[in-house]
């Protein structure tokens, strides 16, 4: 059986304001052609599908044109929604469609219902676990705890249950959407973490014969059978030294697996540089970089006059500019957005805590309640863009 792993697609996405719609169809005209050619067997898109619950027009027309064309070459669709889609938008038809074998999974209800399909070796069941947000879907999965590790744990029972069922030597795969321990995040994941812990372990996925997962950008292997296939294009310069790729799988009738990494279109390189602005404009090792998107930092000890427009004569794709003087330290004169740099909302809020009591903590109870109410701020946000 012979699979085609991607995820976090972002259609509509923009870079530093720059459109990636030309970016983005090109990346789907490259996932038909790559299906056509390696004749495979399904499609697994796990999660993220478009940037936001409510996208552009022009996002969808991508999405529905490569759907037909999917659905054209006789190729199952298995697609769950992320933490970026509306699950009820990007359900929407979800049982018509099927019948063109577009299957979408958005309704965690339905986790342990898989799509089959079948080689001469058997049947494959696909299982598609949407993005679980905890607050929402506790009560469904009958959860102890309101964490991430508790509702995908409890999802993950419903499927090993039905497993259980079937024919011996029945294969599975399962798509997720989540954050799992020991990955590596970028800075362009929208952070999932509210009051608990939003990781969740690998041993999660113990006894299922490949994980196809999204949410995470960069290309991961956590192990043989868990897998990140990472966004198709970068979404952020902490993605400079990302291979943008998709996973094709191939599973044995044993559930032996194999992967291969196929590398998707690069519309324009990215390139993060530092210097002082006179020596970036010499330097004749940059010259690689004067078709890219750059990200500069100068570190001149005194902000030099009109640096931007000054840069983008030699780097005309600069779309970032920051500045790092030499001798400066981080601390009252770094940029709130360095000072909060990967800390958790729960962990900024405790800090204020502390600020605003000249030193002295938040005790447990008001932790707690800190947690709740974070928790509580991003369930009625899931339920706005829900009914949006």
């Amino acid at each position: 059986m012979r699979l085609l792993h991607t995820s976090d697609w972002h259609l509509g996405r923009a870079f530093h304001r720059v459109s990636l719609l030309e970016a983005q169809a090109a990346f789907l005209d490259h996932l038909v052609a790559t299906a056509e050619e390696h004749r495979v067997d399904a499609v697994l898109v796990a999660g993220d599908v478009y940037d936001r619950a409510v996208p552009p027009l022009a996002a969808v027309e991508l999405y529905d044109r490569a759907l037909h064309r999917l659905a054209a070459l006789g190729v199952p669709t298995v697609m769950i929604s992320g933490n970026h889609d509306s699950a009820r938008r990007l359900g929407v038809g979800a049982g018509l469609i099927d019948r063109a074998g577009i299957h979408l999974r958005t309704d965690p209800a339905g986790c342990a219902d898989p799509v089959v399909v079948a080689d001469e070796h058997g049947e494959v069941a696909l299982y598609g676990v949407p993005y679980l947000e905890p607050a929402l879907v506790k009560d469904e999965f009958a959860a102890d705890k309101g964490s991430h590790e508790a509702v995908l744990g409890a999802a993950l029972d419903r499927i090993r249950a039905d497993l259980a069922g079937r024919a011996p030597g029945t294969r599975s795969v399962v798509l997720a959407h989540a954050f799992v321990t020991g990955a590596q995040a970028s800075d362009s994941e929208r952070d999932i973490t509210v009051g608990g812990v939003a990781a969740v372990p690998a041993e999660v996925f113990d006894g299922i014969d490949y994980v196809a997962l999204g949410h995470l950008h960069g290309c991961q292997t956590l192990t043989d059978r868990v897998r990140y296939s990472g966004s198709p294009l970068a979404y952020s310069f902490s993605e400079v030294h990302h291979r943008k790729s998709m996973w094709l799988v191939d599973l044995g009738p044993g559930g032996e697996l194999t992967a291969e990494r196929l590398e998707t279109p690069v519309p324009r390189a990215l390139a993060r540089i530092r210097g002082r602005l006179e020596d970036l404009l010499a330097d004749p090792a940059l010259a690689r970089h004067e078709d890219a998107w750059v990200e500069a930092t100068l570190t001149d000890p005194a902000r030099p006059s009109d640096p931007m427009a000054r840069l983008a004569e030699r780097f005309p794709g600069t779309l970032s500019l920051a500045f790092d003087p030499e001798g400066g330290e981080e601390g009252p004169g770094a940029s709130y957005a360095e000072r909060l740099k990967g800390r958790t909302d729960q962990e900024i809020a405790e800090d204020f805590v502390v600020h605003v009591r000249g030193g002295s903590p938040a005790d447990d109870a008001e932790r707690a309640v800190l947690r709740d109410a974070f928790d509580d701020v991003r369930a009625d946000q899931a339920r706005q863009e829900g009914a949006r």
